[in-house]
């Protein structure tokens, strides 16, 4: 079964700036929740472009790290840009990302399509502790980027 987790969000900046910081993997750190204890361990170019591939390790659970790999597949400058899965804790995982420039800053939307393994029991997980987890990581840098760039008065 693929699951979507849609979000935006509204940011008093330009959209050159949103573009700057959504753009460089270095980033995901400050947006993650410090409970995953997020680790990039390979990341070549500082400069998101296609095919680039970005290993990381994320705590699932105290003790349990899990290596996850993932490829930035498309990039329309300044405008979007898709990572995907290519091994990690999801069956299937893509990842778009788009900024609009709309008055007074940038709307950022994100549609995460992805799929959990281990059928019927990684099912049964996802409603349990996957989804709301997922939320729980967007709801945090929904906080972590209104405290940097400022919200909608």
């Amino acid at each position: 079964m693929i699951h979507t987790l849609e979000q935006e969000q509204f940011l008093p900046i330009s959209i050159k700036e949103a573009w700057e910081f959504f753009s460089s993997p270095r980033n995901l750190d400050e947006i993650t929740p410090p409970e995953l204890g997020f680790k990039i361990e390979s990341l070549r170019s500082d400069t998101m472009h296609e095919g680039q591939i970005i290993t990381y390790k994320v705590k699932m659970l105290p003790g349990v790290w899990i290596p996850w790999v993932t490829e930035i597949k498309a990039v329309d400058e300044g405008k979007s840009f898709v990572d995907e899965q290519r091994f990690g804790p999801y069956k299937f995982w893509h990842h778009r990302h788009w900024f609009e420039e709309v008055e007074g800053g940038v709307l950022m939307k994100d549609l995460v399509c992805y799929a959990m393994p281990f059928w019927p029991f990684g099912e049964l997980g996802h409603g349990i502790f996957v989804g709301p987890k997922l939320k729980k990581i967007f709801g945090f840098r929904r906080e972590v980027l209104e405290k940097r760039f400022g919200k909608k008065g």
